[in-house]
């Protein structure tokens, strides 16, 4: 399952790669950073009649390939955690893919839009009785892993601290297209971006 994605990432790679060497060298250009993120999340676990909601709480980073002066290609990745019931419990949602954006510069400002397909796992930790803080066994306490694949449509702005560093903030919604029961909802990044 592994290796025909991998082929399909070489073959792209090797078609745009004369594309982007003939371009001026100003143009060959990468950037990437960190970012924090939070959101309110809510959906319903059905198979434990389970309501979740509650904000969110992550941290990933991004790694960009300039293809021009207006598109991007490269990868990104988070882990995010919606606690729950105060209790230890955790809904835990991590995924990374390879993204695709467009970007627009006005002086300092770059304003993009973008979109990254790729894969996740959700890891759940709900305890309806107990507390994670003490050695006791817990009765009713559930463990669940689940992977999942998503769209992640992206709007976001840059601002140009110095040439080389950049703060930027985007917005995005998670979109799994696999069948699975997850909270999603709007995130909201805010990060450090280093050009290169």
């Amino acid at each position: 399952m592994k290796r025909p994605l991998i082929y399909i990432v070489l073959s792209f790679l090797l078609i745009i790669f004369p594309f982007t060497h003939s371009q001026a060298q100003n143009l060959q250009r990468f950037d990437g950073g960190m970012m924090i993120h939070t959101g309110y999340l809510h959906g319903n676990l059905t198979a434990l009649n389970h309501k979740a909601e509650g904000m969110t709480f992550g941290l990933g980073g991004v790694l960009r390939y300039h293809l021009g002066n207006h598109f991007r290609l490269g990868g990104e990745g988070y882990v995010s955690t919606l606690k729950q019931m105060h209790n230890g419990s955790y809904i835990r949602t991590s995924w990374g893919g390879l993204l695709a954006d467009a970007y627009w510069q006005f002086g300092r400002w770059k304003p993009y839009a973008g979109v990254t397909i790729g894969g996740g796992k959700v890891s759940s930790l709900l305890m309806f009785e107990g507390s994670a803080d003490d050695w006791e066994a817990e009765p009713d306490a559930f463990l669940h892993n689940e992977t999942f694949f998503f769209v992640n449509p992206n709007i976001g702005l840059e601002f140009a601290l110095t040439e080389i560093v950049h703060l930027t903030l985007k917005v995005d919604r998670l979109i799994p297209v696999s069948n699975i029961e997850m909270p999603t909802s709007v995130r909201c990044y805010l990060g450090v971006v280093f050009a290169h």
